[in-house]
């Protein structure tokens, strides 16, 4: 096995987890539409994970529905008779109306057929919160805890005056009592106060600091601050040369040569210096202090991994201060629905970066990759698993809501405006309006997953 065998694993991984939080979120948003179209007795014609364009791979019909897998990963559908969606089926269309069909109905109960899927999710991502809640706990640290301070990554961060060991005391005023919200405060902020060496120091943040980070995009980390930790060996793989040369799990690395360092983003200054070359390692192992030579590569790298750690791993090493509050079965539903909420909010202020194009956030837009991204690489890790669906349940409800044709928003506002006018729109405007929206989406898709790639929004 070699690096890029692990890097591959890494992947194949993290796509496996985006895979199995879509296909839960699709099926129960599907859901949704389906239990409320058979509530208002709706004739239900299928009912899918994924799309099936020529085939499917599993598909039963039992009763008036056929229930099936298709082989595109791209989402899934339900097909309510009487209904224009993406199926397109015209010639249904155009035969006089049934009492089972969608447009048979009252638009108030159309109304909730549409809204079945976001309020699913809503739904979920309350649930899933409610249930981490009890589980694992509400998890904080205060980022004034962090023993080390911040390590910058990104040398925008850099460029804007954070310093590795700055303690992040406030943005915009407000007190950082939260880690997790630390980057995303970041993003959303204007200013930053931070603890240098004991001295309070005032920085602002660019409005186009979004923009900077997409355009200066480090490949090896998530983040663009992360806890500043000491040089220690999270992983390494038993091929590498730094594995042959001796370098083992849980080592901490002190010196280059004669060069001694502490952290992990001093050890890579002097990684920068010694690229290609041969260098004396020293570490630290059960106490005692070993040195062994071993080869840096062009990119300036060993070959390990110093990223993996989670919280409660951290607080025992003494870097973070870890507050868990667990909550009882009663008291776990109202505050997963402040969870929920709150992370809503985020998200409604991220979506508006995104619109500003001062901010340069569009640049930022992701697809599967992006998404993919966001899950643990190291290992399954449930806790980590149900956060990230509950989030994605978020934005699916979110992104659905959104007044585009062939979303669920769009046919919402077909149906206010009916509503509201009292005057039904022409089912020719309805079929238009779902083929702009479907090339919409399409665009949209091929642009967020392009820029995974190929970084087409710099």
């Amino acid at each position: 096995m070699n690096i890029i065998a692990i890097n591959w694993s890494n992947v194949g991984l993290q796509a496996g987890q985006l895979l199995l939080a879509l296909s839960i979120l699709v099926i129960l948003h599907e859901f949704g539409h389906y239990i409320t179209a058979k509530w208002f007795k709706c004739r239900v014609e299928k009912f899918f994970l994924f799309f099936d364009p020529w085939f499917a791979l599993v598909k039963k019909k039992v009763g008036d529905t056929v229930y099936g897998i298709g082989w595109l990963p791209l989402g899934g559908y339900v097909k309510i008779s009487g209904m224009i969606d993406e199926s397109m089926d015209k010639e249904a269309m155009k035969q006089p109306p049934q009492e089972w069909e969608f447009r048979s109905k009252p638009a108030w109960q159309r109304l909730i057929v549409m809204l079945g899927g976001v309020i699913m999710n809503i739904l979920v991502a309350f649930v899933i919160y409610a249930f981490i809640l009890m589980i694992w706990g509400d998890k904080k640290i205060p980022a004034a805890s962090m023993k080390y301070g911040v390590h910058v990554v990104d040398s925008t961060m850099y460029k804007m005056g954070i310093r590795n060991g700055d303690k992040i005391l406030e943005i915009d005023g407000k007190e950082v009592a939260d880690y997790e919200k630390l980057r995303r405060s970041l993003l959303l902020g204007s200013s930053v106060t931070v603890d240098r060496n004991g001295q309070k120091v005032n920085l602002t943040l660019d409005e186009d600091l979004i923009g900077q980070l997409v355009e200066n995009r480090n490949k090896e980390v998530s983040g663009f601050v992360e806890v500043r930790k000491p040089a220690i060996v999270f992983f390494v793989p038993d091929t590498s040369n730094a594995y042959k040369a001796g370098l083992r799990k849980d080592d901490k690395l002190i010196a280059i040569d004669s060069v001694r360092f502490e952290f992990y983003d001093e050890l890579q200054n002097q990684l920068n210096l010694k690229k290609d070359k041969m260098v004396q390692l020293t570490v630290e192992r059960a106490g005692q202090e070993i040195s062994f030579p071993v080869p840096i590569s062009n990119e300036g790298k060993i070959g390990f991994a110093p990223y993996g750690y989670n919280y409660q791993q951290m607080d025992s090493l003494g870097w973070v201060k870890l507050n868990v509050t667990k909550y009882g079965f009663l008291a776990a539903f109202p505050a997963g629905v402040r969870k929920a909420g709150n992370e809503l909010m985020f998200y409604i202020d991220q979506f508006k970066k995104i619109l500003n194009p001062k901010t340069g956030a569009y640049k930022g837009v992701g697809g599967f990759k992006a998404m993919g991204s966001i899950f643990p690489k190291y290992g399954w890790d449930w806790e980590q698993f149900w956060r990230i669906t509950a989030f994605l349940s978020i934005v699916l409800a979110f992104m659905n809501l959104l007044p585009i044709p062939a979303l669920d928003g769009g046919h919402v506002m077909f149906t206010l405006y009916e509503m509201i006018t009292r005057r039904k729109p022409n089912e020719k405007f309805l079929e238009y309006a779902q083929v702009v929206g479907m090339v919409l989406l399409l665009g949209l898709m091929l642009y967020a997953n392009g820029n995974d790639w190929f970084g087409w929004g710099k």
